[in-house]
């Protein structure tokens, strides 16, 4: 298609405004061919260009003196000393994994790994963050199935742990599921590359697996709503090949060990287009391209496709003059594609060639910092700021309460999910799924990187900004819980339609309060993703700002881990319980309500507790660590219960007022602990000492969890409650 034949319509249909598509006409000063249309439809999306949240994201903090990298690369990095770096970014994957689950969240996976692996670092551990339906939706089970089985399958495949992650299940994502990975990776910290083209004449090298037809527009289709005609986009989905990818993991790290490459790139979202635009802009040259020397895997395919095309395990080089034959040695030696396709120019533009003729022409600024950016209208969605439910609990009936909500779909256990996931692979694996947060060492140290991903959704729809402060700050508390000092995070922002103002407000009122928790925690964020217009039929998700959080141990021996280890311990709680049942499990799945506000966060005190927390565990006093967060303090002594095989007793009055509030209140900046008996007047001296508040809640010893005289729950009926039912429920 020419020039002449691209119209108003034809932008339409590629995703483009009408006031976008004349201002295309305006920078050009003339109509685009159908492969530029193309080019500039796919870095105008959302999925690449955030043209609807650059304005708010710059208002995260992202500097600290231990971030190397902040947002803007295909990863952040961070220092974690002895000359070594931690590398990491989430990413969502959503729309894909709905229409076909198990491509789309293997080929998550796989795109996220590569984000890691192109900065220089071998990934050593995976994670995920996975919101699916409600458990009787027709689809539910199907979907849980095949994402679950893609996330497996490419990891394991590629030979990297899965060590965690959470699920939740909620009718607000009964048409559009969530799908988010995360991986971290560890590098030297003088060996990080970046995407930044340089130089004039220097060769654009692609590298790893042909060229195909498969997620053409996977960008564009990432940038809109879902409809009844949703199933039809199966198209746009990649289709992944891990044992491919660990070659290639393999050839750039050994490419990498040497200083021929000047820039590399994955290929990721919009395939050739936003590699070739993304390192040319970032070095401020052109590329010229031809594409009768790329790999394809199919015959007679246009430049259209070549450059939109989402195959998967590909990467962009520009190399060192005179290198050429040294990559190529290494990608024939792994059996992978190796071609030079291109070289850098002064003229700042992308020139794509085929067959002779010039197929593209186009300025790299227009497709990069020169996209569109919106300054969209919105309201505060503030929804759940209604009175405190009014609910009583009578002791006869905490038994029975505690094993329902044990046993409710987002409190139950994961290890129907966990067990298909290898999670010991590379046997540094310190503790995985089931913990606060995983700890995976660092290789050939006593060192260790903790690893969680965090957000509550129902907090976040009912108190935009106290849910976004939430979230950064469990992902703090979970790390701090294993006694690592939280370092940065990354995070994945999953919103309905951005043109809605109240959909915008939830987005810049998460933001506002994810901003907040990281000044106040020193907690930057480093890398991100961006997920819009995750709704079906105008039905948006519930707003989902994930948190993938990073943390440092210095010693693995001092280290706090969630098992009751031993009988005769003192359990004591860290933090205030003012028995806040808004937005609460407790509420939901015991009383079937969903009103009430979010929880408050007190930034300042969850600070000051979580330092006293990782202090208390260097000293060697605290010898188990929960933080108190879904389900309330009862939840949280039945997991430590159940991680440590030894029963607990909890005090409680039988005319105690408030009984729902005090065993299933969430409110926040909460820890229980156990501790020696002789060390419990020194943990109370320097909790006073320091302002935070702790009292004693009870002991660990027998088989059961006791609360007063009124409950009394085996360890084998907690765990029956716990485990049964997602097996039971995939094998309906």
């Amino acid at each position: 298609m020419t020039a002449s034949e691209v119209t108003l319509e034809v932008a339409l249909e590629h995703g483009l405004t009408e006031e976008e598509y004349q201002t295309v006409l305006r920078r050009l000063n003339r109509a685009p061919n159908l492969t530029e249309l193309g080019i500039i439809s796919v870095m105008w999306s959302e999925h690449c260009s955030y043209k609807s949240s650059r304005k708010w994201l710059k208002t995260l903090p992202t500097e600290a003196p231990h971030v190397i990298q902040g947002p803007g690369e295909n990863a952040g990095v961070i220092n974690i000393g002895d000359g070594k770096a931690a590398i990491f970014k989430m990413e969502s994957h959503n729309h894909p994994s709905f229409i076909e689950p198990y491509q789309g969240a293997a080929t998550g996976v796989g795109g996220i790994m590569r984000d890691v692996f192109t900065m220089g670092a071998r990934p050593v551990a995976n994670m995920n963050a996975l919101r699916f339906g409600d458990p009787d939706h027709a689809k539910t089970r199907h979907l849980v199935s095949g994402v679950v089985e893609g996330i497996g399958g490419y990891g394991n495949c590629m030979g990297v742990p899965t060590v965690g992650g959470e699920v939740n299940f909620h009718a607000g994502y009964n048409g559009n599921i969530l799908v988010n990975a995360m991986t971290v990776g560890v590098a030297d910290k003088d060996k990080i590359f970046y995407s930044a083209a340089s130089g004039v004449g220097n060769p654009v090298v692609y590298v790893g697996s042909k060229t195909g037809r498969d997620g053409i527009h996977g960008a564009t289709m990432a940038s809109a709503e879902f409809d009844d005609q949703t199933e039809e986009k199966r198209p746009t989905v990649q289709v992944g090949d891990p044992f491919t990818e660990k070659l290639l993991l393999e050839a750039c790290l050994e490419l990498m060990s040497g200083d021929a490459i000047i820039a590399i790139q994955d290929m990721g979202a919009a395939g050739l287009t936003s590699s070739s635009v993304e390192m040319a802009s970032k070095g401020e040259v052109g590329i010229e391209i031809d594409l009768d020397q790329v790999p394809a895997r199919e015959t007679h395919m246009t430049a259209y496709e070549l450059m939109l095309s989402e195959s998967q395990e590909r990467m962009l080089m520009v190399l060192r003059p005179g290198r050429e034959q040294e990559g190529a040695a290494i990608f024939e030696k792994w059996g992978l594609d190796y071609a030079i396709i291109g070289r850098t120019t002064d003229t700042g533009h992308l020139v794509l060639m085929q067959h002779g003729e010039m197929q593209a022409d186009l300025p790299i600024p227009i497709l990069a910092d020169e996209a569109p950016i919106y300054d969209r209208p919105w309201t505060d969605p503030s929804t759940g700021r209604s009175a405190e439910p009014n609910v009583t609990l009578t002791p006869e009936n905490v038994e029975n309460v505690i094993l329902k909500v044990l046993g409710s779909p987002d409190i139950a256990s994961r290890r129907w999910i966990w067990e298909q996931y290898d999670h010991t692979v590379m046997a540094d694996t310190i503790d995985g799924p089931g913990s606060d947060a995983a700890v995976v060492r660092v290789h050939g140290s006593n060192r260790g990187l903790a690893i969680t991903t965090d957000v509550t959704p129902r907090y976040c729809k009912a108190n935009p900004l106290e849910g976004g402060k939430q979230a950064v700050a469990e992902a703090w508390r979970n790390l701090s819980a294993t006694g690592a000092l939280p370092l940065a995070i990354t995070d994945c922002l999953n919103f309905g339609n951005p043109e809605r103002p109240e959909i915008m407000g939830q987005f810049v009122k998460c933001l506002e309060g994810m901003a907040a928790a990281c000044a106040e925690l020193n907690f930057p964020v480093i890398s991100g993703n961006v997920s819009l217009y995750n709704e079906t039929n105008g039905e948006a998700i519930p707003p989902t700002p994930a948190v993938g959080g990073v943390g440092l141990l210095e010693d693995l021996t001092q280290r706090g881990t969630i098992g009751l280890p031993a009988a005769g311990l003192i359990l004591i709680e860290i933090g205030v319980n003012h028995g806040h049942l808004g937005q609460s499990i407790y509420l939901r799945e015991i009383e079937q309500q969903e009103c009430g506000d979010a929880p408050n966060v007190d930034l300042m005190q969850e600070k000051a507790n979580g330092d006293f927390i990782r202090s208390q565990i260097a000293y060697g006093r605290i010898l188990a660590c929960h933080d108190v967060s879904d389900g309330g303090l009862a939840t949280t002594v039945a997991e430590m219960v159940l991680a440590g095989d030894f029963g607990a007793e909890l005090d409680a009055d039988r005319s105690i007022s408030g009984l729902a509030n005090t065993l299933f209140g969430e409110d926040q900046s909460r820890y229980v602990v156990a501790v020696r008996a002789q060390e419990v007047d020194l943990l109370t001296k320097d909790a006073e000492a320091k302002g935070i508040s702790c009292q004693i809640i009870g002991k660990s010893g027998g088989q059961s969890l006791k609360i007063g005289d009124f409950a009394n729950i085996s360890i084998e009926d907690l765990r029956s409650a716990h485990e049964t039912w997602l097996p039971t429920y995939m094998s309906a």
